[in-house]
């Protein structure tokens, strides 16, 4: 089985979302901005996960791990922001580039890295380590671990799930904040989004198949597990999967149009797919959890 945890479903989704804060800013190419919102968004996630827990069901490891968790977040949020001047290296390389060959086109010179103060090399300065963002992920699977052993169903399964659902909901959340991100960076590489997307597919079957094996959403549709609805709950969730697998390709194809506004467009896609990526991960929570 699996249980409609609040502060588990928070921290997961902290925990996911973390993860791929630094699978998108590893090569230091997003804006710093984008990760000082990925960490204040997750930071606050994993607080709201300890004081939901002390609220309705406490778990002494996930919820100190959570608390944990969150102070890093906030700890390397600091970190980052004191280091702010010396840029983001993959950005200011691209900066540069699209510079020489502006001024190879039209002959107007600019010099100067963007981002540097007057007199100061911005390569004199120490950069964020993006493997940093690496310690609240690691922190915050510790709690989930130890809310996995308090499933009552078989641990491998609940851990399974656990650590699956974790990385699905923050994949597609993550998806969707770095597509809106590019309304603020528009020269981004359009790349980054895509490997965005095509993580949201590798992570889908995975997480699908998870919420199958029995006890799991197949019993549903066979009558060994009530949904009160008449299995119309097990149709739902079926529904919600296909849908999320469906918006990502089509996400995918509008990523292959030249345009700008198609980057906008596999955004609003990706809103889409998170509503029914919830749909996937908490219809199966509520019917699974009796």
């Amino acid at each position: 089985m699996i249980r409609l945890d609040a502060a588990t479903v928070l921290l997961q989704w902290a925990v996911g979302g973390m993860f791929f804060c630094w699978f998108t800013t590893r090569r230091r190419e997003v804006s710093l901005g984008y990760g000082w919102l990925l960490r204040g968004t997750y930071g606050v996630f994993a607080v709201a996960a300890f004081v939901v827990a002390l609220l309705v069901d406490t778990n002494p490891v996930r919820d100190v791990a959570a608390l944990t968790m969150a102070a890093a977040c906030f700890v390397i949020f600091g970190v980052s922001f004191v280091q702010r001047k010396a840029g983001v290296r993959g950005q200011l390389a691209e900066h540069d580039r699209r510079t020489a060959r502006v001024a190879a086109m039209t002959g107007i010179q600019r010099t100067g890295q963007a981002g540097a103060d007057a007199g100061e090399p911005v390569t004199a300065r120490r950069e964020f380590e993006p493997a940093l963002d690496l310690v609240p992920v690691a922190i915050g699977t510790v709690g989930l671990v130890a809310a996995s052993f308090d499933t009552g169903g078989p641990v491998p399964l609940a851990l399974l799930r656990t650590l699956v659902s974790a990385a699905f909901l923050g994949v597609i959340t993550d998806a969707m904040l770095l597509g809106h991100w590019y309304l603020t960076q528009p020269g981004l590489p359009r790349r980054l989004l895509h490997e965005m997307v095509d993580a949201v597919g590798y992570v889908w079957p995975i997480q699908v198949i998870a919420l199958l094996i029995p006890t799991g959403m197949v019993s549903v549709w066979t009558g060994a597990v009530d949904d009160g609805w008449g299995g119309v709950l097990g149709w739902f969730w079926a529904a919600c999967a296909v849908a999320t697998i469906i918006l990502v390709f089509v996400a995918k194809a509008a990523l292959r149009e030249r345009e700008y506004s198609a980057v906008m467009a596999a955004t609003g896609l990706l809103y889409l797919a998170i509503l029914t990526g919830f749909g996937t991960d908490l219809v199966a929570r509520a019917v699974l959890s009796g």
